[in-house]
């Protein structure tokens, strides 16, 4: 029975931490209300020791309530944990630093942000086995992690993987290996459902999916960008742009200097004012 409710629990910290909490407020419900409720509709000699006992359910609804934020508190603890592991991976030397375990989260994590729901199994350790189980669109996808920095994936291991897709009932196969893959591994995945992933490749996957690489919306250049020039250069009299007298305010018109032949600004109030432009 403890192991039991350790599962649920360890369950509930791998889903996403809303999960745990709407689990937690929903058990909190029925345990709380709900119960009380089925054993108040009882009718014989033993329905007043119901009520009795679900009144004692209060404490139990509540600590179910906690447990369950607890959970939640983890998963979201966790989640920040696996994205910044992803954000900080710069090249294949940061692939190569850090433990099996994190690099297992890593690849969760950047098929995670391509939209599939990714189960950690922990079914495959350091050695190997199935380290994730990837749903999208109804396929399944087995994954297998190998951190391993100075040596190929060698034939039996992909062999071994190809054989689990019965067993899981999954559609394929993908392994992630920094040191990349023999030649008879290469051969042997030959039009099979197996994807074979080598560190340039998962170096890719990671940086396409980082979120300071997402793309932006592309913004016009400033050099084409161009102010239509009015239809007249210059301002008609009578008009908005007539200026005003700098001496008494009136509105000015142009004029004509006899001798020069040059046009200028002069006071509409002329030759009750002399101001001129």
């Amino acid at each position: 029975m403890g192991r039991g409710r350790r599962g649920f629990f360890d369950d509930l910290i791998k889903r996403p931490w809303p999960v745990a909490l709407a689990v937690g407020i929903a058990g909190f419900a029925g345990i709380r209300y709900g119960v009380p409720a089925i054993f108040a509709r009882q009718d014989g000699p033993f329905a007043q020791g119901l009520a009795t006992a679900s009144a004692a359910l209060a404490p139990v609804a509540w600590l179910f309530l906690t447990a369950c934020a607890l959970c939640a508190l983890v998963a979201f603890v966790n989640a920040r944990r696996r994205r910044h592991l992803l954000d900080s991976r710069t090249g294949l030397e940061s692939l190569a630093a850090i433990d099996w375990r994190e690099f297992e989260q890593l690849v969760g994590e950047a098929y995670r942000r391509q939209g599939y729901h990714v189960a950690e199994t922990g079914l495959g350790g350091p050695d190997g086995g199935v380290d994730l189980i990837l749903r999208k669109d109804g396929r399944r996808t087995l994954v297998q992690c190998k951190q391993w920095r100075r040596r190929q994936v060698p034939v039996n291991v992909v062999r071994e993987m190809y054989g689990l897709l019965a067993h899981y009932n999954a559609d394929a196969v993908r392994i992630a290996a920094i040191g990349g893959f023999t030649r008879d591994a290469a051969r042997f995945a030959t039009d099979k459902p197996i994807t074979l992933i080598d560190g340039p490749t998962l170096l890719a996957l990671v940086h396409s999916v980082r979120t300071d690489a997402r793309p932006t919306a592309p913004t016009q250049p400033a050099a084409t960008l161009h102010r239509i020039a009015p239809a007249f250069a210059t301002p008609l009299p009578g008009t908005a742009a007539t200026p005003d007298c700098p001496r008494c305010g009136t509105a000015m018109v142009e004029r004509t200097n006899r001798r020069t032949a040059s046009v200028f600004w002069g006071c509409s109030a002329y030759p009750a004012c002399r101001g001129t432009r």
